[in-house]
């Protein structure tokens, strides 16, 4: 087990982060978030054996993206003032007691409280990203969340297809009691090998939050870094609420199978965040972000190319989900970056600021996503996904350059 004790500003050094630290912070973070999104592909599965209202069945994805949000603004400022090693295994803690919860309901509500609990206990992720920025020295620090982050984000792409694949040979059940487990033993595994790190803040929980407000308003750096990410992620989010819709329609007619084999493609996006880093660490993240929002863009672009459910059109589908994952994750990166390098002292208040502000804007996303594919098929809905990244690059081109 670690005895280590690690000062809140005093890094490990380059090697070790990089050997014994990143793998395991980054296998962690894929892990955690994963069980915000195993439910999404099982809405209607797990609608039909609890006995939800179609109009309700909703809230089995609503309910954790709120525990989510809520963690994000009250559990992970905690990490300016608890010892973070602790704080983790404890979130993780509720997070596996929520999914056995989840696992064992038969009834609507017993199933949407342990998924509020699920997205509370899941910010754990959000918690472990800062602390990897506080091992990290400042030459590499990029290099090392960007390590981190590809994690995160392969567990994002792999939870939907894995859930898919497991409730299709066995049930919904099994994969909360799975995930649960998975859970117990990360938390065991996390206790034992990361060092300690206690934050030097001593004020209290109540002048932490009242903090948050002044934050946001004081650091430009996080608000254009917030709103950046805001516009690419409620584009993400639009694009991967909708793309089963259109997959499964009349143009492709694609299997729940078939939509989860087209999800892992996405993964190969998750290669942007390590580059992203790298990138960072040398000096190009004007450049950079740029390059994310007009990347981003053009995904959206090529899926209007192609005659609907030709091979052809399947395959451009395919190449936009991946630069559009790349453009995404790359620029959640260049914003971590930015932001670890303000200062130790309130990382985890300005990371909970910067998720839940474009995590909202997700929500958002996935709402009209819905709403603009019932209105006006794909042609509407790409092309508003298309303008939410041509927003964030105007907004992006009145950024006065740093000399």
């Amino acid at each position: 087990m670690s005895t280590t004790s690690t000062p809140a500003d005093s890094p490990l050094g380059e090697a070790n982060v990089s050997t014994l630290i990143t793998l395991l912070l980054g296998t962690a973070c894929g892990l955690i978030v994963a069980n915000l999104y195993y439910a999404q592909p099982l809405v209607g599965p797990i609608s039909a054996s609890l006995g939800l209202s179609p109009e309700a069945a909703g809230l089995i994805v609503t309910m954790a993206q709120i525990g989510y949000v809520a963690g994000l603004l009250l559990i992970v400022p905690l990490g300016d003032l608890v010892e973070n090693r602790k704080l983790v295994i404890s979130a993780i803690g509720l997070a596996a007691l929520a999914l056995f919860g989840a696992a064992l309901s038969t009834q609507p509500p017993q199933f949407l409280f342990a998924a509020l609990l699920i997205g509370l206990g899941s910010v754990a992720v959000q918690i472990l990203v800062p602390y990897a920025a506080h091992l990290a020295p400042e030459a590499a620090r990029g290099r090392v969340v960007g390590n981190v982050t590809t994690g995160l984000m392969i567990g994002i792409m792999l939870a939907r297809p894995a859930s898919s694949f497991i409730a299709s040979v066995s049930s919904w059940h099994v994969v909360y009691l799975f995930s649960g487990s998975v859970m117990v033993v990360l938390a065991i595994v996390l206790f034992a090998a990361l060092p300690r790190r206690t934050p030097k803040a001593k004020v209290s929980y109540l002048a932490l939050l009242a903090s948050m407000g002044h934050l946001f308003m004081t650091t430009p750096a996080l608000r254009r870094r917030a709103f950046y990410q805001a516009f690419l992620f409620a584009a993400f989010s639009l694009f991967w609420t909708t793309i089963p819709l259109l997959l499964a329609g009349p143009a492709f007619h694609m299997s729940q199978r078939g939509i989860a084999w087209f999800a892992l493609a996405g993964v190969a996006g998750a290669v942007a965040a390590p580059i992203a880093g790298r990138v960072a660490d040398r000096g190009g993240s004007h450049a950079a972000t740029a390059a994310a929002m007009l990347i981003s863009a053009l995904a959206f672009i090529l899926t209007e190319i192609g005659h609907a459910g030709s091979t052809m059109s399947l395959v451009l589908l395919v190449i936009a989900a991946i630069l559009l994952d790349f453009g995404v994750q790359g620029n959640v990166v260049l914003g971590y970056r930015a932001l670890f390098m303000l200062g130790a002292e309130y990382r985890s208040r300005l990371n909970g600021l910067y998720m839940a502000t474009f995590f909202l804007a997700g929500a958002a996303g996935s709402g009209v996503g819905v709403w603009a594919f019932e209105r006006g098929g794909w042609a509407l809905t790409s092309w508003i996904g298309f303008a939410l990244p041509a927003a964030a690059l105007i907004y992006f081109s009145t950024e006065r350059r740093a000399a």
